[in-house]
Order: structure tokens, then sequence, then C-alpha cells
């Protein structure tokens, strides 16, 4: 027959493994679901990246799509000296964010003084609506001046010296697109392109 005494000592020991893998169990559960949470988080990142870089493709072909119908020769801004909300344009440099976001692109109280929400372009099939606004970067209406706009100037021909001088090459004053693309899952991405058009009207400053 066995020695009794050795019974206490196996009742103290018992329960003891089981309290250690109920611990090590939720640690391992712990990990688990952070592993899982960030696996999402960087599923939904990569897809937020996805979204931003095909809505920065939609807003480039917007550039394109604009310039041929608005500012193309011809076009309803070919000559615009005034402020035309019709046609998203302001002839005055517009007020802008420290980023150099026009504020009409970020309340869409203040767009309504600018554009209508009429010239938006969409695609519903893809989720997407891109906004954009055009300003002329002067501080006043009318025919552009070299004072009074920023413009950019060719620079005079080569050639031989002479003792007539060349002609003054044509002003071109810069006009500004600023695009908001609008997609899935509230992504935005805002895009801004400068470009120019000869100004035959322009004076040179003295």
């Amino acid at each position: 027959m066995k020695n009794p005494s050795f019974f206490p000592r196996r009742r103290h020991q018992r329960g003891v493994v089981l309290l250690l893998c109920l611990i090590v169990l939720v640690i391992l559960l712990a990990g688990g679901v952070a592993v899982v949470r960030s696996m999402n988080t960087s599923l939904t990142s990569a897809g937020n990246l996805a979204f931003r870089r095909d809505l920065v493709n939609q807003g480039e072909r917007a550039v394109s799509l604009v310039l041929a119908n608005k500012l193309a020769s011809g076009g309803a801004l070919a000559n615009a000296t005034d402020d035309l909300p019709g046609e998203n344009f302001k002839a005055t440099k517009l007020d802008t964010n420290t980023q150099g976001v026009p504020l009409a692109l970020l309340d869409d109280k203040a767009f309504g003084a600018v554009g209508k929400d009429s010239n938006d372009i969409t695609d519903a099939a893809a989720q997407i609506s891109i906004r954009y606004v055009i300003d002329r970067l002067c501080t006043s209406t009318g025919p552009a001046t070299s004072t009074g706009c920023v413009q950019s100037s060719a620079a005079p021909a080569g050639g031989t010296a002479s003792p007539t001088p060349p002609p003054t090459p044509p002003t071109a004053t810069i006009y500004r697109l600023s695009l908001r693309v609008t997609g899935p899952r509230d992504t935005q991405v805002f895009t801004q392109s400068t470009f120019t058009k000869p100004e035959h009207e322009s004076t040179a400053s003295p």
C-alpha cells in the first residue's frame, strides 16, 4: 500500500496546467486578432492607393478633355476676359488654401459663385465625379496685361547681330486648371495644371 502522505501534494498540483493553458490560449487569441486586423488594414490601404492611382489617371484624362473643349481655338474660353460661371471660369486668381487648392473646390457654396455643378464630369459606372475650375492668374478682369497678370514670353530668336532690335516676343497669360476627382470609398485627389495661350491684346510694361 502506498504512503498516503503523497496524495496531498498531488491535490495541490491539480488545475495549474489548465490555468497555464488558458493563459496561453488567451495570448494566442489576442495575437490572432491583431494579425487579422493588421491584414485588413493593409488590404484597405492597398485598395485606397489603387483607387487614388486610378483617380489621378482619370484627372489627367479630364485635363485633356477640358482643354480641348474650353481653351482650344474656338472654345468657349478662347478669348474670355471676364468671369464666366457657366463655364467654370474665373478671370482673376482664385483664393486657395495653404496647399494651393482653390477654396471653390473645397466648399460647395464657394463653388456656386464660380461654376455650375452641371459641368461636372461623371462616370456613374465607375462611381467617379470630376469637378474643375479654371482661373486666369490676373488681379483684375478685362484684357490681360503684363503688369496685372502672371505671364510668360518666348525668348527672341537667335541670329546674327543687327542694328535693328528684334520685335518683342508675344506674351502669354498663364491659366490654371484645378480638378477635384472623387471616386469610390469617398476617395479624393486634387490635380492642377497650368497652361498658356498667346495674348495678342496684351500690353507690355514700360
